[in-house]
């Protein structure tokens, strides 16, 4: 039904195809949630109770309508091609240099940057969980650094597994990691009760311009929340398909499967995790709420039993995110010896992404003041690239349902990314950034 690439037979993503609709839940979960989750309170925050429910179930019903796009897109009738990457179908729909301008930078980004801050998250989580088991007895801590270390150590040694359908079993883990700490952090906070002194009338700007740059941004929390769209059109393509069995139907049942789940851990989350603290909630989310508000009060044990999680699932996540950029580095080896990558440096590269990511995430810690910047750029992949892709290449009749639906959804979602982009700019002016290279906290 359609054409492959002889060259995927020797890149990682696409030189086992074997997958199934089990492995597809497994890979979407593990991408699809993660610790951006911990933060959703903190839009509710500023939204309040009816808007927060409001955008959460829009942003969720939206991405689920780009996600069914982009697997009724990974095998094209029209073009009679199969699109295994992300940025494959962004060039066949907008042209190769406007394909690649748009897509390159924000695939780049959701991939590169979330492990850069996977290393953050999962070093400092690291270093928390040692404190908590060790407790006020602890001698000679590592230092940050050194814990982020030890982190992409762990991390590296786990990529050397060959392509992704052998990290099918680590996403799994890490999907029910991802799942375990969401749903223990917000039972524990529930059960604990409400903060005395709690309130939920929505947290308002000194100004005008301060207000709806706070509303943007919390909505951009909540989009920022649902992630792993550069990763669909990876996943499906390790599944076989021919005419009869095509590719979409097996991955459609692991994306439902999978995101029903998600869905039963982000609104308890948001919905639990603002209830119990209500304003009251720091910046980084509800994970920092339950050890600032209940370390007291709740046990050693399920402290620690939450950083392991965390830990476990960052390392996990790591691994899945990193694919893409291990594809990138070895396809451009087979294009130009036409051969396919020797183990060894498979190995090396893999390596030096990690190590690369560690130096980045050391060298500029404050890359996180950037990411409602940068995120906005990086949100068309999730929001409107699908729709334009399907106007493009389905050719549905002009003012039919699909026709505005996607027009209105792609417009719409570059309009959010250009006010999140302007959020982004104005938060940076108006607060500055410490520039502390080689300082992480």
């Amino acid at each position: 039904m359609t054409k492959l690439d002889p060259q995927d037979a020797w890149l990682p993503i696409t030189e086992s195809r074997n997958g199934n609709q089990y492995y597809a839940a497994f890979h979407t979960l593990c991408s699809g949630i993660g610790v951006q989750a911990l933060v959703l309170p903190v839009a509710f925050k500023i939204l309040g109770w009816t808007w927060g429910i409001i955008g959460l179930t829009l942003a969720f019903i939206w991405q689920l309508y780009t996600l069914w796009v982009l697997v009724q897109l990974h095998e094209s009738t029209e073009t009679g091609m199969r699109y295994s990457r992300y940025q494959q179908l962004s060039c066949a729909t907008f042209g190769e240099k406007l394909g690649t301008w748009l897509a390159m930078f924000p695939i780049m980004y959701l991939s590169g940057g979330t492990c850069m801050a996977l290393i953050i998250i999962g070093g400092s989580t690291t270093k928390q969980f040692y404190q908590i088991v060790c407790g006020p007895t602890c001698s000679q801590p590592l230092t940050t650094v050194e814990w982020y270390l030890v982190f992409t150590c762990a991390a590296v040694l786990l990529s050397q597994l060959p392509n992704l359908n052998s990290i099918a079993g680590v996403s799994l883990i890490g999907a029910v990691t991802a799942v375990a700490y969401c749903t223990l952090i917000w039972v524990v906070s529930v059960a604990e009760g409400r903060l005395s002194g709690v309130s939920y009338d929505p947290v308002r700007g000194n100004t005008e311009i301060k207000h709806s740059f706070g509303v943007l941004n919390a909505l951009g929390i909540i989009a920022f929340a649902f992630r792993g769209h550069n990763l669909i059109l990876e996943i499906q393509a390790t599944m076989p398909s021919d005419e009869k069995h095509p590719s979409s139907v097996p991955m459609w049942k692991g994306v439902r499967v999978s995101y029903t789940i998600i869905a039963a851990c982000l609104f308890p989350l948001a919905v639990g995790g603002y209830w119990a603290y209500g304003q009251l909630i720091p910046e980084s989310g509800v994970l920092s709420a339950l050890y600032a508000f209940h370390s007291r009060d709740v046990s050693r044990a399920v402290l620690g039993l939450t950083s392991l999680f965390v830990i476990v699932n960052a390392v996990s996540s790591f691994q899945i995110y990193a694919m893409p950029m291990f594809d990138y580095m070895e396809s451009n080896y087979t294009i130009r010896k036409k051969e396919p990558c020797p183990w060894w440096l498979r190995a090396v590269f893999r390596a030096m992404f990690g190590y690369g990511c560690f130096f980045l995430a050391v060298a500029v810690p404050f890359l996180g003041s950037l990411a409602g910047l940068i995120g906005g750029l990086a949100l068309p992949v999730t929001l409107a690239y699908p729709c334009f892709m399907w106007l493009k290449i389905k050719k549905p009749k002009m003012y039919s349902g699909m026709w505005w639906l996607n027009w209105v959804l792609g417009v719409l979602g570059m309009a959010l990314s250009g006010t999140l982009v302007a959020a982004g700019v104005y938060v940076v002016i108006d607060t500055g950034i410490e520039a502390s290279f080689f300082k992480p906290q």
